[in-house]
């Protein structure tokens, strides 16, 4: 009897880690297909994936009775584009009845193929009205809109980006880093906004045109404000 029941015993033994065994060949096994799962979503999920970077210029707009750098910086080490304007400033020219702004106007004129402009942003606190990013449509025909889209940000929900007034791109943009993307596919009439690699928005523009980026800030609310910009970057595809 002792004889039977360590070789019973020993059977035992040998099941019970043959067993603990096969667990872990599967918890292995799902972890790797977990993570090669994740690591599909993840390089797929881009929004500039199939485009390539290229290189913008631009000029400034600001208020025409102002120096720049009373209403622009540049952080040469974080790289920072601050812009900025109290809502009592001057226009961009004198005797124009539009609102005040500072701006970063891109000098990248395109009327077709796909265009992508895509940033960090970083709006304070108490900026209530001011369109932060649009597509402006320099030569368009008569009786049509001068702006494909604009993006407004507002003091509701701890800061809120909207197109023009009516779809919400983002809300709690309010003191924080956070990246905004804009593509403008001219051939199909297509712009798509993303938030923070997400896409939000998906709408028509307003026909053909000759168009530009613009990135400050163009205020039609009260008091000040202020947009900061970095990791500004151009795609076309």
């Amino acid at each position: 009897m002792p004889a039977l029941r360590t070789t019973r015993t020993r059977r035992s033994s040998r099941a019970r880690a043959a067993l603990a065994f096969a667990a872990l060949l599967g918890i292995l096994s799902a972890g790797v297909a977990a993570g090669g799962t994740a690591t599909a979503k993840e390089a797929a999920a881009s929004p500039t994936d199939g485009w390539t970077q290229t290189s913008f210029t631009y000029s400034m707009h600001k208020p025409w009775n102002l120096d720049l750098s009373e209403r622009y910086s540049y952080n040469s080490s974080t790289k920072t584009h601050t812009m900025w304007v109290n809502s009592t400033d001057e226009p961009l020219e004198e005797g124009s009845d539009t609102d005040p702004r500072t701006e970063m106007r891109w000098k990248q004129e395109y009327s077709s193929g796909k265009h992508m402009w895509d940033a960090d942003v970083y709006v304070p606190s108490g900026t209530n009205g001011a369109d932060i990013m649009q597509i402006l449509r320099g030569k368009h025909p008569s009786g049509t809109p001068a702006t494909d889209i604009m993006l407004r940000a507002s003091s509701a929900n701890g800061g809120t980006l909207t197109r023009y007034t009516d779809a919400v791109i983002k809300t709690g943009i309010y003191n924080k880093w956070w990246n905004l993307k804009v593509a403008h596919d001219a051939d199909a009439g297509k712009i798509q906004v993303y938030a923070d690699d997400k896409l939000v928005l998906t709408v028509d523009d307003r026909g053909p045109a000759t168009r530009y980026f613009k990135n400050g800030v163009y205020h039609h609310g009260s008091g000040r404000a202020e947009a900061r910009f970095r990791n500004i970057r151009h795609w076309v595809k």
